[in-house]
Order: structure tokens, then sequence, then C-alpha cells
């Protein structure tokens, strides 16, 4: 995968997010990403290998942003506990932001976490920080101390990762905006469990 795009057609590229969303990686033919993008199919060739690569870079850009805007989260001011709400949020606006790619990516996260490259993309956006939040949060008694704190840091992406694939496919369209109002819901059920025991 060549990874160095000129600007304008790394740009342009986005315009393929919705198209790979609404027929997956399998349904979609490079002619259709040439036509949706309006990059030139030669062109798009002599940069990418083939609509894989064109995933590939999708995702690993998403997740850079999602990589920058939980590193900011993670190291505000304030206790591990609400680092991990912030951060939560952080990932939630993002994918309400960019619903395509959020699909996009959801739908292909097998295939993603199987390309060495993503994976890794995917551990230090979102995993790691969470991971060391989890430990910050045990030492500094704001959340509970966990035997496997990666197992649960993957838990609590999923929990993230579900939740904001449902808001941006379901009948009313969610924005940016209802981000806090769905971490909250996941940071209570984290928080608190399910198990009807009201916070003191």
């Amino acid at each position: 995968m060549k990874r160095a795009l000129p600007a304008k057609i790394a740009s342009q590229l986005y315009a393929a997010a919705e198209l790979i969303a609404d027929r997956g990686l399998e349904g979609t033919r490079m002619e259709e990403i040439a036509e949706a993008t309006g990059i030139p199919k030669a062109t798009l060739y002599y940069h990418l290998e083939g609509k894989n690569a064109v995933l590939e870079f999708l995702l690993e850009d998403f997740l850079d942003l999602i990589a920058g805007a939980v590193a900011v989260a993670k190291d505000a001011d304030g206790s591990a506990s609400e680092r991990l709400r912030a951060s939560i949020t952080a990932q939630l606006s993002l994918m309400l932001e960019h619903p395509h790619l959020c699909r996009a990516l959801v739908g292909d996260l097998g295939r993603a976490t199987r390309l060495p490259d993503l994976a890794a993309a995917l551990d230090a956006a979102f995993l790691t920080p969470i991971r060391e939040l989890l430990e910050e949060g045990a030492r500094d008694g704001s959340l509970a101390r966990f035997e496997d704190p990666t197992t649960v840091a993957t838990s609590i992406f999923g929990a993230v990762t579900v939740a904001g694939l449902s808001a941006t496919a379901g009948a009313r369209q969610r924005t940016a905006a209802d981000a806090a109002t769905l971490s909250g819901s996941i940071y209570t059920m984290l928080t608190l469990g399910i198990a009807g025991i009201s916070p003191s």
C-alpha cells in the first residue's frame, strides 16, 4: 500500500466511504470508487494497489482521528474515571461526525484486525489509552482494579463501537452533539452495571 498520497487525492478518497459502507468492500468495484471520488481509475491504481488499499487508507486515517481525540481526553485534568468518560465521548463524537467511515470500519472490522498496520493503529487509537486509564483509575481509586485491563479495554471498545454504529444506522440521524448523551449511558452501564443499584 502506498501511503504517500497527494493531499488532494487523499481528500477525494473520503467520497468512497459511503459507497463502501453501503455495499461492503466485496460489493464495490474500483470503477465505482473512481466515479464516486472523481479520481481517474489509472490514478487510483498508481497510488493504491486496489480497493483493499482504499479501505485501509480510510480506516487508518479514521483511526488516526480517533487516536488524536482520545489522547486529548486522556491527558486532560481530572480523575481517571472522568477522563474515561471523556475518551468514550471523543470516539462517539467522531463516529457520529463521520457515519460512513464508521460504518465502513465496523463493516470490515474483521479485515482491519487481520492487517498488522491497522491492528496496531486500533490498539494505539483506543485500546492502549483505555487500558492505561483503567490502570490509573485503579491507582487513584476512581475505578475498580482488574486482573486483565486489556480485556476490559477491548470490551469497552466493543460497547462504544456498537453503540456508535447503531446510532449512525438508526431511523433518527444522530449528530456529534448526541455523543455526550450516548456516552453517559455507556459510562453508567460500565461503572454501575445493570443490576438496578442506584448511585449513592
